[in-house]
């Protein structure tokens, strides 16, 4: 099946990236020259990128567009209460999870790292996190300004508008606008079926450019760092799939293998925005109609990054071990309450984690230089959190698709999306009025 073969490539240019970057990292031994040869590997997946980038905004416009026109505004506030619902009670897991592991496992005691200096600084623009500019950066100043720089939430605010006062129009001539913008849709669907052909490059390049320019060694150093996040990450995938389960049922597992490229994508890449279209094309296949699929994931790539919230628990109090900082209970837990705020505030924001761990650090007296000791690992922790971000997020718009009665039949094959539609419209007429 296609599927599969694009799987078997993304798998392969992982392997071949890890072993050429590896072997360029041994045979080079000049960091400088190291990091120029990563640059030129860097290309492949820039360029790659650059064309999921150039879908992104036309993609979440049309489909929330379409979504929303053809559904009622009481329907909207209601999916909107429950997605976010679904947002607030993952996020809480998994700041807990993060706590709990971290905790348990002490992965920051012991070590015998030089610490930065006390004066020394990440870099990082903690300014970006602040209720006001949050607030006023939701709303666009020009809807073409929020196409041209990816503001994905500023999209979504903008659509909402439209897609809202379309839907309260009867008249044929603007019945044909919305319809356009369904047709739209599908032909943006078909062009990531052509920009995912690159996908293998763009894996092989952000492997190899990784791996030349830091090597395998940086990751020995911090073992037991990255082994003790990663069993607190597959800990939260148990909880997400659970969670699914007792929404979907078996089906949760279909969803999952529907996700696998998806979660490739996003793992190799370190990027949610390269699997984003996919994450939409597959939730459709599953059988999540596209109304529900074009409104929710967008604003669960905004407020729902459950990797990424875990990440910023456990880096803060991994931190406070290294510096032999004891935090109590409760200042733990109002560490976490801190948290689970300002990780809903960071959509757009580069480098999200480690800004939010960054802006936390100095309110329990912990220097905000100790984000140094883990800037050298963090691509490789990024590529864990995102694919973990992946899958929260094809589990959040599913559940709350079924909640509201529109998950229909898994679509067989792999036709296009939009011969995909009219050749199931009969089976979900029929699962329509069973149900």
């Amino acid at each position: 099946m296609k599927t599969n073969r694009i799987t078997l490539w993304v798998l392969a240019a992982l392997v071949l990236g890890i072993a050429v970057g590896y072997a360029c990292h041994v045979s080079i031994p000049d960091p400088k020259a190291a990091k120029d040869l990563a640059g030129y590997f860097s290309i492949l997946t820039d360029v790659f990128l650059r064309m999921i980038k150039m879908i992104i905004g036309p993609l979440v416009f049309s489909t929330l567009v379409y979504g929303i026109a053809k559904s009622d505004s009481k329907a909207v506030g209601r999916v909107g209460m429950k997605a976010m619902g679904w947002f607030m009670a993952a996020s809480m897991v998994s700041l807990l999870l993060g706590l709990l592991f971290v905790n348990v496992l002490k992965p920051g005691v012991g070590y015998n790292l030089p610490l930065p200096a006390a004066a020394a600084t990440s870099g990082l623009k903690t300014g970006a996190l602040n209720l006001k500019d949050f607030i006023a950066h939701l709303f666009p100043k020009s809807f073409f300004e929020a196409m041209s720089n990816n503001e994905v939430l500023q999209i979504v605010v903008f659509s909402l508008f439209l897609g809202v006062a379309l839907a309260s129009f009867k008249e044929r001539p603007l019945r044909i606008i919305v319809e356009g913008i369904g047709e739209l849709s599908h032909a943006m669907l078909k062009i990531t079926r052509y920009v995912m052909m690159f996908a293998p490059l763009g894996v092989f390049g952000a492997v190899a450019s990784t791996i030349t320019a830091e090597g395998l060694g940086v990751l020995s150093v911090y073992a037991k760092f990255m082994g003790s996040f990663v069993l607190a990450i597959f800990t939260l995938w148990v909880f997400l799939i659970a969670g699914g389960y007792f929404f979907l049922g078996k089906r949760v597992f279909s969803l999952l293998r529907l996700m696998r490229v998806p979660l490739m994508l996003g793992y190799a890449t370190a990027s949610s925005e390269a699997a984003y279209p996919k994450v939409l094309e597959q939730l459709e296949r599953f059988g999540v109609k596209d109304k529900i699929s074009g409104f929710v994931l967008p604003l669960g790539y905004s407020f729902n990054l459950d990797g990424s919230i875990m990440y910023t628990s456990f880096a803060a109090l991994f931190i406070a071990q290294v510096y032999n900082v004891p935090l109590t209970l409760g200042q733990q837990f109002t560490m976490l309450l801190i948290l689970l705020v300002t990780s809903k505030g960071i959509a757009g924001v580069p480098r999200a984690s480690l800004v939010v761990v960054a802006a936390v650090l100095p309110m329990f007296n912990l220097p905000e230089a100790g984000i140094l000791l883990i800037l050298g690992i963090d691509h490789f922790l990024d590529m864990f959190r995102t694919a973990t971000n992946v899958i929260g997020n094809a589990i959040a718009t599913s559940v709350v698709a079924k909640s509201e009665g529109e998950l229909g039949p898994e679509l067989s094959g792999n036709v296009d999306m939009a011969d995909a539609e009219q050749d199931a419209a009969p089976a979900r007429e029929a699962y329509d009025s069973v149900r």
